[in-house]
Order: structure tokens, then sequence, then C-alpha cells
């Protein structure tokens, strides 16, 4: 990311010494044949990259700086301060871990300016993961960053940590993002209980429901106009999620995206006095009364349902960088997770391993879609623009979309919302949703893609649903990283009590891969009304006992296994029904 008039801060050469002990390492896991590519681009950002440089700065770097530390090792590398809030960007492997293998979660190292714990950054991978850290408000002059491998909380296959391409950033009042920077959230882990008796305990956050970026958002106080920001954590799962294929369908990832903090501040930039608050354990918003770190409020992550609560005995710390951002009336939030496309594969493995998955719940007989989720490589995830017209949406009774799609050769329309009412998409910003379809699908396969109006909850209140785009659509590679969006299209339909369904692409009328808008953002010729030929009657919630039948799959689909080892043993709390944005 870039950060205006961002001012660097030197980098000097490392030094330190090390004393390594060893440990095994994680297998080669099982690969399935790569799916054909797909059309363009899904964000500019590739999984594998170095961090970025933020800001044009005064001070140039003398050059890029690399660590390598192992397990009992500490290093360190002077810096030096211009006085401000210190952004570090980096790029993070481990050689050992594979964050879906059991014991080989995550290297964790933690970071220290002149002796203080500032962060610690947890690597679940042997590729080279960008993290933009928040080293806090240095003062002016020399400093000294001291990496330290996390004996105490890495996963015991892990022993070695690297670190490359470290930039050291200063950012001053006078600078874009500060004020995004200036309050952002420390935030302390997760303890006490976890999922499993033998995932808990105050490490937890290495090995599951890891934070892994912090982003914010800047709204108008209603009545004042005072600028309110907003911080959100993407973690790497929700334990506290009782159904994977409900939160597949409502929000297109089984990741949990929760606001953890907002402030208002004032037209000088100084905090407006009663305004900070954090997102309470039953997702209200409740007024903030934990301590600070100069500027920086400080929060505890607790519960299955990563909710903020006012403990402070977490022994894990994360400081990272929330500089990046989205505009919440016009983007979904999944859109931070597209510019870090690395967050689905942690998604993705966190999710094979903890034994959430099962590989082809649409035609295995002893599965059911409804109870347990599909390979995450089998998904199309895909973002709807839709608006509620007439009555509005209530808690009571709302209208929402499931999005049907339909395979050549295949007469079954597989949706989003599996067939259960309550899991189509109220929300009318755009919401992103995943498909669940056979193995091995491709963009090739599809056929059609409907729009199809459910009555959600309580009476139909014969609300009209207007659907205009489909904003992107893509699937997993065979290594669980995202492939290149292969659609963008405005195709505008309008969905009705009368009319529910509507045919918004069909392969007969025109290509399903469109990489790119239309530049008229006129109607789509192909949006046509279609029968509600759809897998289970619209507006009737099917009981989760109850079996549906997805006959058939894809002619092009081959069978595969997962890359990593499942296990059975998680267990899941009720979930808040607010925790995401």
């Amino acid at each position: 990311m870039k950060v205006e008039d961002g001012t660097e801060v030197r980098a000097r050469p490392v030094t330190g010494t090390a004393r390594t002990s060893n440990a095994s390492s994680a297998g080669e896991a099982r690969r399935r044949p790569t799916p054909r590519l797909l059309g363009a681009l899904l964000a500019a950002t590739t999984l594998v990259a170095t961090a970025a440089a933020c800001g044009g700065g005064k001070d140039k770097p003398t050059g890029p700086v690399d660590l390598t530390v192992t397990r009992g090792q500490e290093v360190t590398t002077p810096f030096t301060s211009t006085g401000g809030e210190v952004i570090l960007d980096l790029g993070a492997a481990s050689p050992e871990a594979s964050w879906g293998t059991n014991g080989a979660e995550s290297a964790v190292v933690s970071l220290f300016v002149d002796d203080t714990y500032a962060t610690d950054v947890v690597i679940p991978a042997s590729f080279a993961i960008p993290r933009s850290l928040d080293l806090g408000n240095v003062p002016a002059g020399d400093h000294t960053l001291k990496v330290k491998f996390g004996d105490d909380r890495a996963s015991a296959a892990t022993h070695t940590a690297t670190l490359t391409d470290l930039k050291f950033h200063t950012l001053t009042a006078a600078d874009a993002g500060f004020g995004a920077a200036e309050y952002a959230p420390v935030i302390y882990g997760r303890t006490g209980q976890g999922p499993s008796p033998d995932v808990a305990g105050p490490f937890q956050s290495a090995v599951t429901d890891t934070p892994m970026v912090v982003f914010h958002t800047e709204t108008a106080a209603p009545t004042t106009g005072d600028l309110v920001y907003r911080y959100y954590v993407v973690y790497s799962d929700e334990d506290g999620a009782p159904s994977v294929p409900a939160v597949l369908a409502q929000w297109g990832r089984s990741t949990q995206i929760a606001w953890v903090y907002q402030v208002a501040v004032d037209g000088a930039g100084k905090v407006v006095p009663g305004s900070a608050a954090v997102q309470g354990q039953d997702g209200s918003t409740v007024p903030f009364t934990g301590g600070h770190e100069g500027t920086h409020p400080v929060v505890q992550t607790c519960g299955l349902a990563n909710n903020v609560c006012g403990k402070s005995d977490g022994q894990m710390r994360f400081s990272f960088a929330a500089l990046d951002s989205i505009d919440p009336a016009n983007d979904a939030p999944e859109r931070i997770m597209d510019r870090n496309p690395w967050t689905y594969w942690v998604m993705a493995q966190e999710l094979v391993r903890e034994g959430k998955t099962a590989e082809d719940p649409l035609n295995d007989p002893t599965q059911n879609p409804i109870q347990a989720a599909g390979d995450p490589r089998s998904y199309l995830y895909l973002v709807l623009r839709k608006s509620t017209q007439g009555t509005a949406n209530t808690d009571a009774a709302w209208v929402g979309v499931s999005i049907g799609v339909k395979l050549a050769g295949n007469p079954t329309i597989y949706r989003s919302d599996l067939g259960v009412a309550k899991w189509s998409l109220r929300r009318d910003e755009p919401a992103a949703t995943a498909i669940a379809l056979p193995p091995g699908t491709v963009a090739e396969d599809i056929e059609q893609i409907r729009a199809i109006r459910v009555v959600g909850a309580g009476r139909d209140t014969r609300a009209t649903v207007q659907v205009e785009s489909i904003e992107r659509a893509f699937f997993l590679d065979a290594d669980y990283r995202p492939q290149e969006s292969f659609l963008f299209a405005p195709v505008k339909a309008t969905l009705t009590a009368g009319s529910p369904a509507v045919t918004l692409l069909d392969r007969a009328n025109g290509p399903i891969i469109r990489t790119s808008a239309s530049p008229t953002g006129s109607a789509d010729p192909d949006a046509t009304p279609t029968a509600t030929d759809t897998g289970a009657v619209t507006g009737i919630t099917i009981d989760p006992s109850m079996g549906l039948n997805f006959p058939g799959r894809s002619s092009s689909a081959t069978a595969t296994q997962p890359t990593a080892p499942r296990s059975t043993e998680a267990t899941h709390a009720a979930p808040s029904a607010t925790t995401s944005p």
C-alpha cells in the first residue's frame, strides 16, 4: 500500500547471535491436477509478494534488510526514526510451517522496539507472505528492533523464521493515513477456552482463528459530522460458528471479519470524548473503558466468536498496520481479502485441518451439504451488488437473494443458500457468497447464473430486489490460492414476488467469462425471467435434518483429495449474528 508523503526510517545492518534446536519438518502435501487458468486479474497483488514500500519519504534506507531467526535465537537490527508512527513492511516465511498440518501450523516471532514488546507475527507458510505492522509512536532518533523466535508459542515442528525486505516508514501528522494509524488498536489474543481441549490456552492464536489483517473505514457521524474511524480484524476462521456451509453461503468465506474498535475525531484530529466503543460479546456497540498505549487502545479477543472483552490476560499481542480501508457503502469487506489473497489460502487450510470439510458432500450420500462444507476449491466465490426496494428488511421479515448456478450437461441448479432460506443474501451492500459446486468445476463449465428472490424470514413483505451487477467471481486453484476473477458484469434485473427468478447470464446468449465492465453500465441483455426450477421451493426453509438431492455433476468434474490431513476434534459454540460487517 502507498501512503503519501510517508517518511522512511533508515535501516542499518543486522546484528545478533543464534543458538538453534532441531525439529521435524512437515511433509509434502498431495496435490490435484491444476485447473485451467481463468480470465482477468482478481487483484493486482500476488500471493508470493514481498511487502511494498509505503510513502515517498525523506530518508532512504541503505538497502533491504533480511533476517533469519531460529528456535532459541534472537536477532537485532538498528533503525532510525524521524518521530511518529512507525510502519514496518516485510515478508514472512518459515520452511517448516504448514497451516494445514497439525503440529506444524505456524512459526511465531515476537518483535520488540528497544526491548519493549511490540507485536507477534504468526507465520503459517513456507512461502513469503507480505505483512504490515505498526510499531507504535517511536520518538526521533536511533532505535533497535529485536526479533525473537517464539519458542513457547510456535508449533513444535517449526524452528526457522525468515523475514525479508524489511522496510520501516514513519508517518507524521502531515501524512495521509496518520489519523487511521494513530488510533489503531493493539489486539491481545484469545486465551482460555479453545475449539477443543488440545487447542486452548494463551497461545491458541498461533493455531486457530489467528488475526491476519486489520483495516478501517471512515464515515461521518450522523449528527456532528465528526470523522469516525472503525477498525476491523480479518480472522482466519470463527471457531464459534455452528455451520460452515451457512457462513460460506451468507458471507462467501469462512474467515471472520469483525469490527473491534471505533472512535470519532473532530476537525483537529482529536478524539471526541466518550466516542470510543468496541463490539461487545453479544455483537452490540458498548463504550470502550480499557487502557491505551499512547493513542492506541488496547483490546483483547475473547470467546469462540472472537468478540472483544475487558480482559487483559492475553500473552500474544498483535499490532498490525490499519492503513488499508474500504468504503462500507460501496465495497464488500471481502475486498480486503481480495487485496491479500494469501488469506484465502490460510482460510482453506484451516477448514481442512480442523475437519470442517467433506470431499464432495453434494454427491456423497453419506454427507449432508447443509452440515458439512465441501472442498474449498470447489466453491465459486462471487460478489453480488443488489438493493432491496419497497418495504425495508427487518429481523422479523426480510427478503433475500440466492444465486443459482447451472453447469453444462447437468440439470441441477446449485444454489448459494443450499435451499435454506435464512442462508440467502439479506444485506444490500455488495454481498459475497460462495456456491458449492462439484469438485473440479471450472469457469468454462458454467452455463447459467441465476438470481432467485427468497423470503428469508417471516412474511413476504412484497419488496422487490434490484440486481445491479456481479462484481467478481473466482475459484481457488489446486494449491488453495485464488485464481483470477473471470467475471464482472452489470447484469441489471428486478426480482418480485410474482417473478422471483431471473437468469442473469446464459452461455447460449453470450460468454459467461467477462473480465471487464460494460463501458456504458447498461442493463445486460441476457438478464431474462426464468422458471423457478431450483433445488428447493423458493421461500421455504428446509429443516437441517432434511437431506437435499443434488443429482449429477459436470462432465469435466474430477474428484480431488485435500492437501492437508483432517481432524475431527473441533467443536463449536453458538455464534454472534452480528460479528461480520
